[in-house]
């Protein structure tokens, strides 16, 4: 999979249609420090510890450089950037019982606009799993020869 760029210059024409996720009882919120443990814990059992490890780069950031999705006070969706590389966003995942209400978008969304508050004119999206999904909902374009890009050479796991 090939990386995206996607220009920030533009991201706010993406947030026209955005869905209310509190009519659904679901907040999207940047994590706060005191929630690290239950941020990896959450990623690890859901999406694996390389993705928990990735998340787990934001918190050496200020502010926090992950969104959260809650519902009745747990985690039911994430959104990380700068956890590989400066200016890269990912990795991202929300539970399989919560999706297709918007919680992804939403959670691309915030990033994309804190990645721009942050100063930066373009975000990268390393290894772009659904490339559709990142052109409909922010015009991300894929960069040419980019695979294998920076995922390469992983490690395997010990068990």
């Amino acid at each position: 999979m090939s990386d995206m760029l996607v220009n920030l210059m533009l991201i706010d024409k993406y947030t026209q249609d955005l869905p209310d996720l509190s009519h659904d009882g679901i907040t999207v919120r940047r994590v706060m420090p005191y929630e690290r443990a239950h941020l990896v814990a959450y990623i690890t059992k859901q999406f694996g510890l390389g993705w928990a490890d990735q998340a787990e780069m934001a918190f050496s950031q200020h502010p926090v450089t992950c969104f959260i999705a809650t519902f009745e006070g747990r985690i039911v969706g994430f959104a990380a950037f700068e956890g590989t590389n400066r200016n890269f966003f990912g990795p991202t995942g929300v539970d399989p019982e919560f999706r297709k209400k918007g919680i992804g978008r939403v959670l691309l969304i915030k990033c994309m606009q804190a990645m721009r508050e942050m100063g930066y004119a373009y975000a990268i999206i390393g290894s772009a799993g659904p490339q559709d999904f990142y052109l409909r909902n922010t015009g991300a374009v894929p960069i040419p020869d980019s695979v294998p890009g920076v995922y390469q050479d992983i490690l395997k796991s010990l068990d």
